[in-house]
């Protein structure tokens, strides 16, 4: 489904705007957990039934050393955030309607104003009329009547829902179910591999934004993230895809908090909702033992799996530069590359295997031609 309304949901850590996000798709989406800035990237799902895509961001006001989160990573996420705003029509900003307001809140709603964006005031955790709540502390805004709502106890979430409808209604008029395109065959793809393999450039390069946070730190990527694509080949095709961005699955025994723990049961059930999974493997590293454990999962789900050496062009750098000696050409390098790779993920034999560099865009188009051929083979092994 493509809208023509999107809805961001922005606000401070903590606020409860990934369990307002799971409660108005209707599912489990966003991680939930007490921890500040679990929300990272920016997540997004079409609310079919109401005709708008509705848009998590991560935390407003992020602070380096206020959890895990990196001063680099802060600044990605505050553009993403930015980004977001400036591309909704209705903007919802959670608060706490427990905790009041803070100085965060009253900065943050300033800048809100500034955008000139549609504003619907959201104090979440107000799970009964609770007399406590000063309604006028949040008129003091100056963003409307605030809209009292418990996320997690689906308090007020209906009234919320009809006051995102007449906005939409407003703009585009009402939600007609004859009108709702029947969309061509999407192929379900998603990248697993090791944290920090460069997953989320590979994402972006795809999608041609910075949709996904892209950082040196690893594990940056804690939720599984969809987003549909149409990819104009060289031969002037349209391809249509959805990509899911999974987090980075670590070694069981590596998972540090519970929300890696469930970072990681949510790349894998990535794993057995797509068709085609690309594998990806640090070329500079070379294949781990990770990186087998890792194939393994999908090799497990019976997923054709495309195999994809990232970081190409570095290798090949360090090949010319004489780091790396004993081959006489990059093609003698390459065969021997891939002789090692397919040594140590022996159980997918069927796996192209491609080189390609994100960040030089290189031989992008090449990794999505195979997954089409590999839909297309597993699609032919269906029974009629």
């Amino acid at each position: 489904m493509h809208t023509q309304f999107t809805v961001a949901i922005v606000g401070r850590p903590n606020v409860g705007k990934s369990r307002l996000f799971n409660r108005l798709v209707g599912e489990r989406v966003s991680i939930v957990h007490d921890m500040p800035g679990v929300t990272r990237d920016t997540i997004t799902r079409d609310v079919e039934r109401d005709g708008y895509t509705l848009v998590d961001t991560g935390g407003m006001g992020l602070v380096a050393g206020m959890s895990d989160t990196p001063e680099a990573l802060v600044s990605a996420v505050e553009e993403q955030i930015a980004f977001s705003i400036s591309a909704a029509d209705l903007i919802l900003f959670v608060v706490d309607g427990r905790e009041g307001l803070v100085p965060l809140d009253i900065e943050m709603a300033d800048t809100i104003r500034k955008s000139s964006k549609p504003v619907a005031l959201v104090v979440n955790k107000v799970d009964k009329a609770d007399s406590s709540i000063d309604v006028n502390e949040h008129y003091s805004l100056g963003l409307g009547e605030p809209k009292l709502v418990s996320a997690e106890h689906d308090r007020g979430i209906s009234g919320l829902r009809m006051a995102i409808l007449e906005k939409r209604k407003k703009r585009l008029g009402p939600v007609s179910t004859d009108s709702v395109e029947t969309p061509e065959k999407r192929i379900r793809v998603c990248f697993i591999g090791r944290p920090n393999v460069g997953k989320s450039s590979l994402s972006n390069c795809l999608v041609r934004s910075d949709r996904f946070i892209v950082s040196d730190v690893p594990g940056t990527t804690r939720d599984s993230i969809e987003t549909s694509f149409t990819w104009r080949s060289k031969r002037g095709e349209d391809w249509h895809f959805t990509l899911t961005d999974t987090a980075g699955i670590r070694k069981k025994t590596k998972l540090s908090s519970s929300v890696e723990y469930f970072s990681r049961v949510r790349s894998l059930d990535s794993i057995r909702n797509v068709d085609v999974v690309f594998m990806v493997v640090d070329a500079e590293a070379g294949p781990t033992q990770q990186d087998k454990a890792i194939a393994g999962e999908a090799s497990k789900l019976n997923k054709p799996v495309v195999i994809v050496v990232n970081k190409w062009d570095l290798a090949l750098k360090a090949w010319e530069q004489g780091e790396i000696e004993g081959f006489e050409t990059e093609s003698e390098f390459r065969k021997a590359f891939e002789t090692g790779l397919r040594r140590e993920i022996f159980f997918t034999p069927g796996s192209p295997v491609r080189f390609v560099s994100a960040l030089e865009n290189i031989d992008i188009e090449k990794m999505l031609y195979d997954a089409r051929q590999l839909d297309k083979r597993a699609e032919k092994k269906i029974p009629t």
